[in-house]
């Protein structure tokens, strides 16, 4: 009974991590902000430790800080930070690849292309959110696959503080296939052993560059846009 209910609030502070993440990103609070604990927690009908298990999860990815005894508060990274973070976890991700097409299971293998069918689904239903987490499934099973733990730390640690931002990017048009297309590219190459292919199609899967830095750049800045406090 009780691991129920444990199981019950963990969901529901996934929840809520996920509504105030899209309403932090979608420019909903300025920057510098207080998150008012009761209005919120009024708000989504959950008592204050859901709410705070929210808060330290949004803090881990950078867009909540918290001060000791004032509360949470609404933190807009630079987007220079958002683009930089990008590229570390592009390479990190080539990495995460390279290791997998090398050391991938039977089992790894049946895993990720199960992520892929789920991504295909999502993609010709149009539902954004259902593509972003099997997308998830997608490329945290090629961290596993890599056999390396703490690369796969790394990535995990890196792609939650991006989280926010990835999906923002979901929300562009045409993204949502040429992300599908990219995925196929990749289980193609893992599935042949092709380090460098998947290597190359995961660094460009991932990075900023060209059309998609200025998509991001013009949803990034419209989302903070008069947005910010002193």
């Amino acid at each position: 009974m009780h691991l129920m209910a444990d199981v019950t609030v963990d969901r529901r502070t996934d929840q809520i991590r996920e509504a105030l993440e899209e309403m932090i990103v979608e420019g909903h609070f300025a920057d510098g902000a207080r998150l008012d604990e009761v209005s919120l927690a009024d708000r989504f009908k959950v008592s204050r430790t859901p709410l705070r298990e929210a808060f330290q999860a949004l803090a881990a990815s950078g867009l909540v800080e918290l001060r000791h005894r004032r509360g949470a508060f609404v933190r807009y990274p630079a987007l220079e930070d958002v683009v930089e973070m990008f590229d570390v976890m592009a390479e990190i991700e080539a990495l995460c690849g390279r290791y997998a097409a090398r050391r991938m299971s039977p089992e790894d293998q049946a895993a990720i292309e199960a992520a892929l069918l789920a991504c295909e689904a999502a993609a010709e239903r149009q539902e954004i959110e259902a593509y972003y987490r099997a997308n998830h499934d997608f490329h945290h099973l090629i961290y596993r696959a890599s056999g390396n733990r703490f690369l796969a730390g790394e990535a995990d640690r890196l792609h939650r503080r991006l989280k926010p931002f990835r999906r923002l990017q979901l929300r562009v048009r045409g993204r949502m296939a040429e992300s599908l297309r990219q995925h196929r590219a990749i289980f193609a190459a893992l599935v042949t052993g092709d380090a460098e292919g998947v290597t190359a199609v995961m660094r460009e899967h991932i990075a900023v560059q060209g059309d998609r830095f200025n998509d991001l750049a013009a949803n990034y800045r419209s989302a903070t846009r008069g947005r910010r406090v002193a």
